[in-house]
């Protein structure tokens, strides 16, 4: 993720984008809003005109669009100019809109989509780099996602589709060549990564490199998938010929040039060391929470959460025995009990994702007193590919598409299962999936909305759900019988406060890497690889990781105002209907939509 990816799709997107086609907005009375969709077609069309992977993440790479199946997205510095004038414009038709014309839903999409070309608007205009704030990182650049694009998401059913992924593994490289110049172009304004950040990338660059045809996703995908077909043609030599031909040397190149950066980057963490670093990590910080909390307010109320997660954790953790040291110290001995983790095996690691779709299952079972709407598409449960499980988080989320043809994805790290104790599972599932991210995605896609609104994402909005999505599962009574798994439920509460503490930390307060890991490792007594590849993906998306306590704050909030301004006629059914069929929203947006839902229940 990095700002071209901020701009392409809304605040705080995570590999989302707007979507691609047209569904009526309507009004209160029921009637179209001409003009207001208007400027949405003009707009879906436009951006997914510019990305090709974007029609291809929705399923609409076909018919008139099917050339499109057979290139990646320019990751030039030019299509970035173009980029910031085409968004330009598109503020200016989105600010044309009448707004006093329009009904509450309207008001809403138009509210969203006005919020996100604002904010892209004032940083196209204030920092003329293009990274979020570095183009190629641990967790962001071609490499990190192109291989898993081609795999999971071009879909091979004919011929043509995959001669296309011939081409798009040939775009390949000149995609990690276009990020090359654009690096440089950014290194020439002062903004370099950290020498840490630097080497764990190598590490990653050179683990895809190394990787032989016979075992590459990229090769071996294509192969397989044609194979199963009966499709005929040699695809395995052609990618082969491809991989070491072309994307192997651009990797080669792009190796190069991480390494002449790490022989001159400095270890601060921060951006405040950047070219108008304060400045640039405050609109972050909006971007990424659409609130407008300063840094030293989301400081103190990180410290404040976290001291009162420990008292009730001290108390729950007396009640299993748990009684000696501090509250990390003991999370610390549950980390290190062999009886919590799965056996570090392929067979481990397969028990591992059977036992979280049980509770997928189970948790399934609950939703119908708590949600009027549930949503239809499937969830798969998947591993992160070991090309990248060294510097990716412990888990995440990848939306299905738009026809329900492939499921939505929740990816678990299990580069090493000691990271993963089984106590630790059944939050980190509620969070990914069901309560979670799918829920709310999958929900907003198939709800009746504008679909440029569809899969719009807000990370205060989608985390915070996300966050809150794990204190339901409490209220659910998913842990009536499972203690631990309640304290792992806690433990992942305070460690989203514990990232109110450390991002801010990092960006505003000048701490070091080792000062945060520190704190992080203290406080929630996590293994330190685990600690160290957090508060590293803070130094490369900063302001992200405050989103999620800052937006389940905000749903708390609303909930609770809900519940007193209706007092025995609130339903929470409604009320989570209320916040999440209107698609995703900045949480000013979401006060202004719960309010409507209060006055009209």
């Amino acid at each position: 993720m990095n700002r071209r990816d901020l701009l392409a799709g809304g605040a705080g997107v995570a590999g989302l984008a707007l979507a691609a086609r047209t569904a009526s907005a309507q009004t209160a009375a029921g009637a179209p809003s001409a003009q207001l969709n208007a400027v949405f077609d003009g707009i879906m069309k436009e951006n997914l005109d510019r990305s090709p992977e974007l029609a291809t993440s929705l399923g609409l790479d076909m018919g008139a669009r099917a050339g499109q199946k057979a290139l990646l997205d320019d990751r030039s510095i030019a299509a970035w100019e173009g980029d910031k004038r085409r968004m330009a414009a598109q503020l200016a038709r989105l600010k044309g809109v009448d707004r006093s014309t329009l009904g509450p839903q309207d008001r809403v999409n138009l509210d969203s989509l006005v919020y996100v070309a604002a904010l892209n608007d004032q940083a196209n205009r204030r920092f003329p780099y293009s990274g979020g704030p570095y183009v190629v990182s641990q967790l962001t650049g071609a490499y990190q996602g192109v291989p898993d694009f081609l795999d999971t998401q071009h879909s091979i059913e004919t011929k043509a589709d995959a001669d296309d992924y011939l081409s798009r593994l040939s775009a390949f490289a000149t995609a990690l060549d276009q990020e090359d110049a654009a690096v440089r172009h950014d290194v020439a304004l002062g903004v370099t990564p950290p020498d840490f950040i630097l080497d764990k990338t190598l590490i990653q660059l050179r683990a895809l490199r190394d990787t032989p045809p016979a075992t590459s996703n990229m090769v071996q995908s294509v192969a397989r998938r044609t194979h199963e077909k009966g499709f005929p043609g040699d695809y395995a030599g052609q990618a082969t010929a491809i991989y070491t031909g072309k994307v192997q040397p651009a990797l080669d190149r792009q190796i190069a040039l991480a390494t002449e950066l790490r022989a001159k980057a400095v270890h601060d963490a921060g951006v405040a060391r950047l070219p108008d670093g304060p400045d640039f990590y405050a609109l972050s910080l909006k971007q990424w929470t659409t609130s407008d909390m300063p840094p030293a307010e989301i400081h103190q109320t990180g410290l404040d959460l976290v001291a009162s997660h420990q008292s009730q954790l001290d108390s729950l953790m007396k009640s299993q025995g748990l009684t000696q040291g501090t509250v990390g110290e003991r999370f610390r001995v549950l980390y290190n009990d062999p009886k919590y983790r799965y056996p570090n095996t392929d067979e481990g690691k397969v028990k591992l994702i059977a036992d979280l779709n049980l509770k997928v299952a189970a948790v399934q079972a609950k939703l119908p007193a708590y949600f009027g709407t549930l949503p239809k598409a499937r969830l798969d449960i998947r591993r992160v590919p070991k090309a990248t499980e060294a510097g990716a988080p412990g888990g995440y989320y990848q939306p299905g598409d738009l026809a329900g043809t492939r499921p939505g994805a929740y990816y678990i790290n299990l580069r090493d299962t000691a990271e993963v104790p089984s106590w630790t599972l059944p939050t980190l599932t509620f969070h990914e999936g069901i309560p979670g991210h799918h829920l709310q995605g999958s929900l907003a896609m198939e709800a009746s909305l504008p679909l440029i609104r569809k899969t719009q994402w807000f990370s205060g909005y989608g985390e915070g759900w996300a966050l809150y999505a794990e204190n339901l599962a409490v209220e659910m009574g998913m842990y009536d019988s499972d203690p631990l798994g309640h304290i792992g439920q806690l433990h992942d509460s305070m460690f989203r406060a514990v990232r109110l503490v450390v991002d801010t930390g990092l960006h505003s307060q000048g701490w070091s890497r080792e000062k945060a890991i520190r704190y992080y490792v203290d406080s929630l007594g996590d293994q330190d690889a685990s600690a160290t590849t957090e508060v590293e993906r803070y130094c490369v998306w900063p302001g992200q990781a405050c989103s999620y306590m800052l937006g389940k704050l905000d749903w708390l909030r609303q909930r609770e105002r809900a519940k007193t301004a209706l007092g025995p006629r609130f339903d929470i059914r409604k009320f989570h209907d209320a916040g999440l069929l209107a698609g995703a929203m900045p949480l000013a947006v979401l006060d202004t939509r719960i309010g409507e839902y209060i006055r009209t229940a």
